[in-house]
């Protein structure tokens, strides 16, 4: 109220009826000011508040969409690059690996050598071995030579080569009585092979 006061008498010298009218006018202003801006700045908060949460709404909702529409071209593309399988009891049968068991009858250890079909190697007939069987024209490293064993003696050398199975084919030299020569189609393999002592299993 000073204030007005002193507006209204020394910087503004106004007649009372003048006066009257500008106390009125300053009422309502400072009025305005206490009351309604506050209010009017809550009611902007909470829409500010509001428009973003709608935002954050729509925007989810994009997401989900774009979600459930990737899920869909995922399942689509599944479905047509899966095609379903039936297995018949013939199918699997095919399908699984043949693993015969075999039965071993004795186990020994020897001296482990290698040979190629050589006439140094072997004769005159490098390819033809001791039992009339042709190692060149089968082609398969599983023909083994030794003295103690009879022909057609099945046998495995796990420690060098796993589950191979090796037939008894060829003969030494009397001189190696105990001894397993392994034949082998590459010189250079045989070679490399060398001189080792392992375990073989007599099997059935």
């Amino acid at each position: 109220m000073k204030i007005i006061q002193t507006i209204r008498e020394e910087i503004v010298p106004l007649s009372r009826k003048q006066g009257v009218i500008l106390l009125i006018i300053i009422a309502c202003i400072f009025q305005f000011v206490l009351f309604y801006a506050p209010a009017l700045a809550a009611d902007s908060v909470k829409q500010a508040k509001a428009q973003a949460n709608d935002e954050e709404m729509i925007v989810s909702n994009e997401v989900m969409v774009k979600d459930t529409e990737i899920g869909q071209v995922i399942k689509r593309e599944v479905a047509t690059t899966s095609p379903i399988v039936i297995q018949t009891e013939d199918t699997i049968a095919s399908s699984t690996p043949k693993n015969p068991e075999y039965k071993i009858i004795r186990t020994s250890t020897h001296t482990m050598t290698a040979y190629n079909s050589e006439p140094g190697q072997t004769d005159n007939s490098p390819c033809i071995t001791a039992n009339g069987f042709d190692v060149c024209k089968h082609g398969e490293e599983d023909t083994i030579a030794a003295n103690f064993l009879k022909f057609g003696t099945k046998v495995m050398i796990p420690e060098l080569f796993g589950d191979r199975v090796f037939v008894v084919r060829d003969r030494m030299n009397k001189k190696h009585p105990n001894r397993v020569d392994v034949w082998m189609k590459d010189h250079s393999d045989a070679m490399k092979f060398g001189v080792k002592v392992a375990k073989i299993q007599v099997i059935e």
